[in-house]
């Protein structure tokens, strides 16, 4: 998976390509440790994220509870594969997907 960021003032822009699997949600799991300090909107770009396990879903979901306590996050560019795991799984309802 690649992870291209894009950061201005408080605003953070994530986005990934590839899969967002076991293998590699560690991955996106440590450079959001470090990124989303003093950031008040995250935004995650899904236009090339071709799949999302479940240890992907709690990754965006850990980072849905931390900007929860300090701003906001949004995703964006959802294909309809990912959306279809989102609806299953409930996460249409938890997150901010536009």
């Amino acid at each position: 998976m690649t992870i291209t960021k894009n950061q201005e003032a408080g605003k953070l822009t994530i986005s990934l390509e590839g899969r967002l699997d076991t293998t590699t949600a560690p991955q996106l799991e440590g450079e959001l440790r470090t990124a989303v300090n003093g950031i008040t909107e995250l935004i995650f770009d899904l236009e090339k994220l071709d799949y999302v396990s479940s240890a992907g879903l709690r990754v965006l979901l850990a980072a849905q509870k931390v900007m929860n306590r300090q701003g906001s996050m949004k995703i964006r560019n959802v294909n309809s594969d990912i959306m279809e795991i989102f609806e299953i799984t409930g996460f249409v309802d938890i997150l901010s997907i536009e």
